[in-house]
């Protein structure tokens, strides 16, 4: 069985938002749907949309206005259309068009070609999906038809391995009942086939000559999102039938194991779940987008002052000096006065000056970007070999930000565990089993155990299942009742499938890890579940088949937490068996179980405790009369069109009352490979991790112990566990206390004030002296996230080295993550595998989907995939932290060289008589971002490092400026800024001195105007390669190639231009023939070029020189250390040679000073090396973390304080 190799529609989902053509219904928004079968005219009142969908945003017509459109609600590109306009505006234009046109028509056409291209595939997707074949009921017989001529209340024929054309209602299939097989990959990721049935009623429509007399109406639901859930009704004959989602096909899905089904389109195209889950995705901006943001509209003030000071220059010195020239400088036309002069002259500056912000700057931060996220998809170390699964950049907005993260909020199970469950131990009627004893009666440790359980006796048995107990296979053997009906329960109480391919080879496929599990179990110990009808489960009894009536399904969600069957055995008795999350079922069991639920409990605690996932099972017997009156009232309440769900809910629970407790099983969910070491790491990085789990809090908290999220060193592990918010307060109170109490004496008697403001709370209570845990449950968190107390819970919180929230809910998980966001104002990460993470993904800045064991949807929702946890610690430590360094290096670098480049311009208007005349060539303003400088810079924002990947892994203290927005903020623009404007200053002024006494070597005078503007530009060209030079760290052949090859380039043009042959093709253009090879021939002008580079670039590798000496930052001192590692392996291997004398018995013991015994007996060392530096720096580079931490959290202060303050930086 192959599926056909069609482009699946969620790729053409996956590039643009649909925006598809639609007809609403004529009164507005649709209330409710009504579809009858093979009656078109009827359906077509309605209005409904067809089967075509249009995921493609342009046509050949539409395609040149849309974009041009949609790119010029880009500020910066409605910028540079407006200095275009002001450029083609004579009387103020000292540029020629071509300086603003080149480059605007250059982003532009890039960007439309992107989009045209991403159009192209989304219009070829389309017409894939809108013209596959599917088989249409029309007048009676099966035609062929295109899936855009689709229609609601047609009836449609589907064949194996064929994908669903549009949400169907299921007829009939070529299985007993109505059953069949689909698979949802293309919905929810899950890979494991789900078992759908038709009404009863329809089942029997097989033929087609009765399904074309089929005239049965549906009312049902609008159109929506929800993938797990329907409601509705069939009316036909006279009769209602209730419809569900176990009902229903949904486009997407594929037909497996079925060889042909009968459908009735309910909904169709956009009205389909799965187009209306395509919705667009939250936008999301880093921190550095927004501040650049606000640099840029600084940066337009600043130009504007610029041109108000030149205007009135102008406008003074037409009024003082230019009256006097008017005979042989006359005004234009259009001028009158010089107010008006002034004007216009401040327009022609805006114009001449723009270039502070280039258009290129954007398009290079994208392509940087771009390379950042090829490097995190070639990652070999980041590629999974066991799941052939590569990283993935599933954006390329967000790498920076990848390097600031402070919080992470982890999913626990399949995120920092396997989700590969494993039957552990169980107790039954308050035995516990699966503890193995030695002789003395101390429980043995695996490597101790003897042999696993020996299954030979069941032929049907797991040859993969282990289990270490022999004395439950005994029980099961001597016929124990209570031990037959814990796993007759296991074995009846369940949605999975199973699959016989050949005689006794069995295949369970489970709608979760934990189900197969407890199947897989029961099936071992002699209860095999070997196949089920909508209405029988057929299970294997110590080798005895046994048929159950399936009377109903209780299904599990996650508010009840539960699951329940009722099921009549062959001899007619009824009973109803629940499996269910302990805090749920322990309040719905019988008051005569309770000597038994006290037994049960301890075995709980003890298995939680162990880290192990816990069920309770119980039972419940019903008499045949009070099932009748119940099937009754559940049947009128599933045929209810309002509010079903709660009616179900209420009826469910009533039969879930006073249960007798049968026993609880206890599954091993083992820790992912690196766990312990990524979370450590990450720690020693200052960032705090935050798990956010379904999981009891017994479990989470040793699943924390185990990853080393908790520790035996902590001062204290605090525990709210209140049911009220006076309780959860007080508690929360108590451990605010706790902390401040043990920092209120710190050092040398230093004492804190007694009564803190609340500006000041919790930076202080960040700086509390000792390491603290919390743990919170999901019932005590509902109170904590009240808008009250909010702000109680998250201080405390943000104080502890570790927060473990349990018992949450999906809606939780993101009110956590927001409620840090909303208020710490530091960038998150949210790490998860399965669906109900997916919120908690799309609310943190940075959502991380794990592609594990529950499907893809989390991954389909994040920003960033992968297949382990542990390769996290490469994500930020290695990518993030680089990208970061990388693109702050690169804006620094962009805004210096272009101050460098503009700033000359405003000095040369106070010698031109403010006639906004340029200093440069109009061909050197137009190739300098685009030619001259944009390799470099590039080749540093995509390559450059500071210290290589394995020490960013060894030494996660690094990580910490990134955090700390220490590489780019207001500050370090300033200093760009003046250091750009100080090197305009000497690129005008030594030439300009120069120039004003020089002469040629024939004794003519050197100061011509054209010379002048080539030795600034020549001058500019060298200083600013100089300095990329000096800012690049880590060079590459390609870095070399394009400095160097950048200054070849510059030189080449600049002949070329001044050539015989340009002028000759051009005269107009090129009339300063020769003039760059007779300038660049004098020696003065070399010796110019020279003193300007060397005054520019001097200070700068002083001020470096210094502060590497005398106040090193900690990557600084890493590559000493490194240098110094170099030069003692090269002596090492010097001394080898030379071969040594002497005793060597004792070399080792009178080498070393104190060892590390302790640290390592400690656990604490998970990267030695991170802790052995922090002892090495120096105290300055030590300090100067702490202090500007320090600094921050001040300033930061409380959350109440800092939540309408502006970005950090």
């Amino acid at each position: 069985m192959t599926v056909p190799k069609e482009m699946p529609e969620k790729w053409a989902r996956a590039q643009a938002p649909p925006s598809w053509s639609r007809k609403k219904p004529s009164w507005g928004t649709e209330e409710e749907r009504r579809a009858r079968a093979n009656d078109r005219e009827y359906n077509e009142k309605f209005q409904y949309a067809s089967n075509c969908i249009k995921t493609s945003k342009y046509n050949i017509l539409t395609f040149l206005p849309v974009n041009l459109f949609e790119q010029f609600q880009e500020v910066a590109n409605t910028y540079f259309l407006f200095l275009l306009i002001l450029q083609l505006i004579p009387q103020i234009s000292s540029l020629s068009w071509f300086t603003t046109i080149v480059p605007l028509v250059l982003v532009l056409t890039i960007t439309a070609v992107k989009d045209a291209t991403d159009d192209y595939f989304r219009h070829k997707s389309d017409n894939q999906v809108n013209n596959r074949q599917s088989q249409v009921l029309i007048n009676g017989i099966l035609q062929q038809e295109q899936w855009m001529n689709v229609c609601v209340g047609d009836i449609i024929k589907l064949e194996n391995n064929q994908f669903v054309a549009a949400d169907l209602l299921l007829l009939s299939s070529s299985e007993p009942h109505g059953l069949c097989y689909i698979e949802t990959a293309e919905l929810d990721g899950e890979t494991n086939m789900k078992v759908r049935q038709a009404i009863p009623v329809t089942s029997e429509l097989g033929d087609i000559s009765k399904l074309a007399k089929f005239d049965g109406e549906v009312i049902c639901e609008p159109p929506n999102n929800k993938l797990d859930k329907f409601s509705g009704t069939l009316y036909w004959k006279e009769n209602k039938f209730p419809l569900s989602n176990q009902n229903m096909l949904l486009r997407g899905c594929v037909l497996r194991n079925t060889e042909w089904c009968f459908g009735l389109v309910i909904f169709a195209g956009p009205d389909t779940k799965l187009m209306q889950n395509s919705g667009r995705t939250k936008f999301k901006r880093t921190s550095i987008d927004r501040l650049m943001n606000t640099l840029v509209l600084w940066i337009f003030g600043f130009l504007v002052c610029m041109g108000v000071i030149l205007a009135i220059g102008n406008a003074i010195w037409e009024h003082e000096v230019g009256t006097r020239f008017q005979v042989y400088l006359p005004w234009d036309e259009a001028v009158d006065s010089a107010f008006f002069s002034g004007f216009l002259s401040f327009w022609s500056y805006i114009i001449i000056l723009n270039t502070v912000v280039p258009i290129s700057l954007y398009v290079s931060v994208e392509v940087i970007r771009l390379g950042h996220s090829y490097f995190i998809n070639w990652d070999k170390k980041m590629f999974c070999m066991k799941k052939r699964t590569p990283a993935e950049a599933r954006t390329t907005t967000l790498n920076e930000e990848l390097g600031q993260v402070e919080y992470i909020f982890s999913d626990k199970t399949g995120t920092l565990t396997q989700n590969i469950m494993v039957f552990n131990k169980c107790s039954i009627n308050g035995h516990s089993y699966g503890d193995v004893f030695d002789v003395l009666g101390h429980k043995a440790e695996l490597g101790e155990r003897p042999e696993p359980v020996d299954f030979s006796f069941n032929p049907l048995a797991d040859k993969k299942f282990l289990f270490w107990d022999p004395s439950l296979l005994e029980a099961v053997k001597i016929g124990d009742p209570h031990t037959h009906e814990f796993f007759r329960l296991l074995s009846l109480c369940h949605t999975v499938m199973s699959e016989e391919k050949n005689e006794g080879e069995l295949y369970y496929k489970a709608q979760s890890p934990d189900e197969g599990a407890l199947v897989t179990a029961a099936r071992n110990f002699g209860f095999v579940f070997r196949s089920r009808t909508p209405k029988t489960i057929t299970v294997h009894e110590m080798g005895t088949a046994i048929t159950y009536q399936l009377l109903a399904i209780l299904d599990f969600n996650n508010i009840r937490k539960r699951m329940s069957v009722i099921v009549r055995n062959p001899e007619g008795k009824i009973r109803l068996y629940c499996k269910g999350a302990d805090t749920i079922l322990l309040d719905r069991l019988h008051h005569s179980t309770q000597e038994l639920l006290n037994t049960t409990m301890d075995h709980l605690n003890e298995y939680a405790g162990e880290g192990l996932r816990t069920l309770v099972l119980a039972y419940k017997d019903l008499d045949e009369e009070y099932y009748e009156e119940w099937a009754e009232r559940r049947l009128q309440a599933s045929l209810a069109q309002d509010c079903r769900e709660d009616r179900l809910a209420s009826i469910y629970e009533e039969v879930e009352n006073n249960m007798m407790l049968l026993g609880a099983t206890a599954i091993e969910d083992k820790l992912q490979q690196g766990v312990p070491e990524t979370i450590a790491l990450l720690t020693l990085a200052n960032i705090k991790i935050w798990v956010l789990t379904g999981d009891k809090q017994e479990t989470a908290v040793n699943i924390g112990y185990s990853c080393k999220m908790l520790t035996d060193d902590m001062t204290e592990v605090f525990i709210v566990t209140g049911h009220t918010v006076l309780e959860v307060r007080e508690e929360l109170r108590k451990a605010r206390e706790k902390m401040m109490d043990s920092s209120r004496s710190v050092g040398n008697g230093f004492t804190y004030q007694e009564k803190l403001s609340s500006s000041k709370l919790t930076s202080v209570l960040e700086a509390v002296a000792g390491e603290y845990a919390l743990v919170i449950n999901g019932h005590s968190l509902a109170h904590a996230l009240e808008a009250d107390m909010e702000l109680e819970f998250l201080e405390t919180a943000c104080a502890c080295k570790a927060v473990i929230c349990c018992r949450v809910t999906p809606l939780q998980k993101a009110q956590v993550v927001e409620l840090v966001k909303k208020y710490k104002k530091a960038v998150t990460l949210a790490i998860g595998d399965g669906a109900n993470d997916v919120s908690m993904i799309k609310t943190a800045h940075i959502g991380v989907g794990i592609s594990g064991q529950e499907g893809i949807q989390a991954v389909l929702a994040s920003d960033y995939s992968f297949s382990q946890f542990k390769f996290l610690q490469r994500l930020l430590l290695v990518h993030g932290r680089w990208s970061y360094l990388r693109m702050c290096k690169f804006l620094c670098y962009f805004f210096y060289k272009n101050f460098a480049f503009t700033m000359v311009h405003f000095w040369f208007g106070f010698f031109c008589g403010f006639s906004a005349q340029t200093v440069y060539d109009q061909y050197f303003i137009t190739l300098y971002n685009i030619v001259y400088t944009s390799l470099p810079v590039l080749a540093m924002g995509v390559f450059d490092q500071d210290v290589p990947e394995q020490r960013s892994m060894e030494y996660p203290k690094l990580y910490e400026p990134g955090q700390l927005n220490l590489l780019f903020n207001k500050r370090e623009f300033f200093i760009c800024i003046a250091q750009g404007i100080y090197t305009s200053v000497l690129m005008f002024f030594i030439p300009y001195g120069v120039f004003a006494d020089a002469t040629r070597d024939d004794g003519t005078q050197l100061a011509d105007y054209q010379s002048f503007a080539v030795t600034v530009a020549t001058s500019l060209v060298i200083v600013v390669s100089m300095q990329i030079g000096l800012d690049t760290g880590y060079w590459t052949a390609i870095n070399h190639f394009f400095i160097w090859g950048s200054l070849a380039v510059y030189f080449a043009i600049l002949f070329a231009m001044h050539s015989n042959g340009l002028f000759d093709m051009f005269p107009n253009q090129f009339r300063f023939v020769g003039n760059a090879q007779n300038t660049l021939a004098q020696p003065t002008v070399w010796l110019t070029i020279v003193l300007t580079t060397v005054v520019c670039i001097m200070p700068v590798v002083a001020f470096r020189f210094l502060r590497l000496n005398l106040k090193p930052d900690l990557s600084d001192t890493v590559r000493y250390t490194q240098l110094v590692r170099k030069k003692q392996k090269a002596q090492h291997r010097c001394m080898r040679r030379v071969g040594r004398t002497g005793s060597r018995r004792s070399g080792y013991a009178f080498s070393h000073q104190e060892g590390f015994g302790e640290l390592i007996m400690s656990g604490k060392n998970m990267r030695l090396s991170s802790l052995a530096l922090s002892s090495f720096t120096t105290r300055s580079s030590s300090s100067w973390i702490e202090s500007l931490r320090r600094k921050k959290s001040d300033s930061a202060s409380s959350p109440s304080g800092g939540a309408d303050k502006p970005l950090k930086g």
